[in-house]
Formats: structure tokens, C-alpha cells, sequence
């Protein structure tokens, strides 16, 4: 028993020094995450900007004038390009020279001033439908904002509501992003830095000496979880830091929680790439089976799309992912100062989650051995 404490020790430093003294590996565990960090913060975005707009205004009152001016205004226009007439309308869209046009009725004014709803037609761009459908908010917002300011409503009567956004007021996409971004980048590193372990050294033909060692299935599982759970960790820290004091994104939450479920989230992932690297004898193996467990992951992991929007089937398999559990957690310390009660809900799947992959990896590791 007391050589065990030793033994471990030489085994951990073994792993960190074969990590850390590859210069390759050393850029590949610092460099790209950083990179991918601020360039998506910026260019995975749902945000629309810098859009043409066909204005066919049929009115000549201050109230379609108004309207047109407040769209000329508004942050995402780049231009309003003026239609006149229905075949011009339909040469614009054709050549998708405007995403959308705004088709403003003779009596639009009118309608107004006698209490009435005005009428204004959206004509959408269709084979961009994301873009399309965010730009026709945008536009009912402005419609609603005008209506509450005329004795009339624009597009509909009665009164108007307020809408108030919480947790993120100004809806700045980047708040949602970045958070995300960290938990994602976090899970390939982590993921290849174990998926290649063991792969690595069988390519190199030194895992046959670490099977006739004096050390034991677990002794080897815990010094190959020892890389990816420092740097990931210290990745992790830092890409949360570049997140609040770079990128502005709040943090209301508690650091301690989050700092402890980035463990937990880091050890269910290292589990999940131990055992693809002990089933896989090259290093390429290892990196291609990363990748078809990572990419899939990330797909339902409710970053895209929501996991309720899921075919049922697909909601009980996401429940098997650290990310979707970690996300949850991860963006509700950021934007919504997440409960305690709150995080352990989505804590205690990933500890689940680490035990099953490593006391597979463990056994794995075990049947070589035999």
C-alpha cells in the first residue's frame, strides 16, 4: 500500500509531461479554443444585421412616412430600396436584392386617423428562412412600438402590451453564445485529450509495457484522467474569465457551484474518451471516434435547438450527454444566478454519467490486462 501513493504520482507526471512537452500538443490545448472562443462569440450569432429592405409605399400620409422612417432607422437596416410596382417587387425578391418588402396599402393613413387598423403587408424572402422570419420581428416590433403611439394600433386594435425580456433585456445574442461556446469547446478538448491517451501509446507500442507494470486498471484510468482534468479545468476558468471581463457577458451566478459542475462535467467527459481510446488502436481511430460521439452531442444538446423540440426518443438519449446537463448549468450562472437546488438537479446525471463510462473504461482497461 505504500508503494501505491508513489507509483500513482510517477504515472500522473508521466501523462502531464508527454502532454505538456509536445509543443503540437501544447498549442492544440491553448491556441484553437481561444481562437474558436472569440471568433464564434461573434460569428455564430442568430443576430440579424446589415439587411435590404424593398419599401412599396401605395400612401402619401404622415403615417406611412413615419413607418418608412422608422424602419430607414432602425439598427438592422443597412438600406431601403423603393418599389414601384408589383413586377418590380417580384424582380427584387427574385434576385434576392431584399430579404423582405414592405407593402404599405393606399389607405394606410387613413385607417388610422379614423380609429381604424392600417394595413401593411410583409412579403418574405423565403429561401432564407431563419433570417426572414427574425427580420419580420424585428419589423413587428417596430409596427408595434408606431401603434402605441397613434390613437390606433398597426395591424391590430385594442391595447398594446410591453414585453420585457428577463435574464437578458436586450436579447444580445453573444450573452447566450459565449457561455454555450465554453461548455462546447471544453467537451472536444477534453474528449481528444483521452480519447488520445491510450490510443497514443499503443501506436507507440508503450502500452504494453504499462500492462506488465506493477500498476493496476485504476491506477492507469487515474493518471490518464490527470491531463484532461487540469487543463480542462484551467481551460475552463479561463475561457469563463475571457467571457465576463472580455466579452462583457454577466456572471451572476456562484462561482464555487459552477467551478465544482465543471469538475463533474469534466469527468463524465473523460470517461466517455477513455473508453473510446481503449477500444481503439490508432490514434486516428481515436480522433474519428471523438468526433462521431462530440458532433452528435453537441447536436442535441440543446445549443441549436431545444431538447423539448426532440422526437421523444431523442429527449430519453440526451438525458446520456454531460453537455446538455452542463449547458443548462453553465448558461444559468452566467444570465440567471441558477439555485443550488437548480444545479444539483442537473448535477447528480453527470456524476451518474462519470461513474458508468469510468467503470467501464476501468474494466476495459482490466480485460488487456487478463
Amino acid at each position: 500500500m505504500r508503494l501505491v501513493a508513489p507509483r500513482l504520482l510517477a504515472q500522473v507526471t508521466k501523462e502531464l509531461l508527454s502532454v505538456w512537452r509536445d509543443p503540437k500538443s501544447r498549442f492544440f490545448l491553448i491556441g484553437p479554443p481561444l481562437i474558436q472562443l472569440f471568433v464564434f462569440s461573434f460569428a455564430a450569432t442568430l443576430d440579424v444585421r446589415n439587411v435590404d429592405i424593398g419599401v412599396y409605399n401605395r400612401d402619401s400620409g404622415s403615417r406611412a412616412y413615419e413607418l418608412v422612417s422608422r424602419v430607414a432607422a432602425a439598427s438592422f437596416v443597412r438600406s431601403l430600396h423603393p418599389v414601384h410596382g408589383r413586377a418590380d417587387l417580384r424582380r427584387m425578391i427574385e434576385r434576392r436584392e431584399v430579404i423582405a418588402v414592405i407593402d404599405i396599402a393606399e389607405s394606410f393613413s387613413r385607417d388610422i386617423d379614423s380609429g381604424r387598423a392600417g394595413k401593411a403587408q410583409v412579403i418574405l424572402d423565403g429561401r432564407r428562412a431563419n433570417s426572414a422570419q427574425i427580420v419580420l420581428g424585428y419589423l413587428n416590433g417596430i409596427a408595434t412600438s408606431l401603434g402605441a403611439e397613434f390613437s390606433g394600433s398597426i395591424g391590430a386594435s385594442g391595447e398594446s402590451a410591453a414585453v420585457r425580456h428577463w435574464f437578458n433585456p436586450n436579447l444580445i445574442y453573444r450573452w447566450f453564445v459565449v457561455p454555450s461556446l465554453g461548455g462546447i469547446l471544453l467537451t472536444f478538448i477534453t474528449l481528444l485529450i483521452t480519447a488520445l491517451s491510450i490510443a497514443r501509446e499503443r501506436e507507440l507500442g508503450t502500452f504494453d509495457q504499462l500492462l506488465v507494470s506493477p500498476c493496476t486498471p485504476i491506477e492507469i484510468i487515474v493518471s490518464k484522467m490527470a491531463p484532461a482534468l487540469l487543463f480542462g479545468t484551467a481551460l475552463g476558468m479561463f475561457m469563463a474569465a475571457a467571457g465576463v471581463f472580455v466579452l462583457a457577458v454577466p456572471f451572476t451566478g456562484s462561482f464555487v457551484l459552477l467551478l465544482v459542475s465543471m469538475l463533474v462535467f469534466i469527468l463524465s467527459v473523460v470517461g466517455i474518451g477513455l473508453m473510446i481510446s481503449s477500444v481503439c488502436s490508432t490514434q486516428q481511430q481515436a480522433i474519428l471516434g471523438a468526433f462521431a460521439i462530440g458532433v452528435p452531442a453537441v447536436l442535441m444538446s440543446g445549443f441549436a435547438t431545444p431538447v423539448e423540440n426532440m422526437p421523444r426518443v431523442l429527449q430519453i438519449l440526451a438525458q446520456a450527454i454531460p453537455l446538455k446537463h452542463y449547458l443548462i448549468i453553465l448558461q444559468g450562472s452566467f444570465l440567471k444566478s441558477l439555485p443550488p437546488s437548480e444545479v444539483f438537479s442537473n448535477a447528480w446525471p453527470m456524476v451518474i454519467i462519470a461513474f458508468v463510462t469510468l467503470s467501464a473504461a476501468t474494466l476495459f482497461v482490466r480485460g488487456k490486462l487478463q
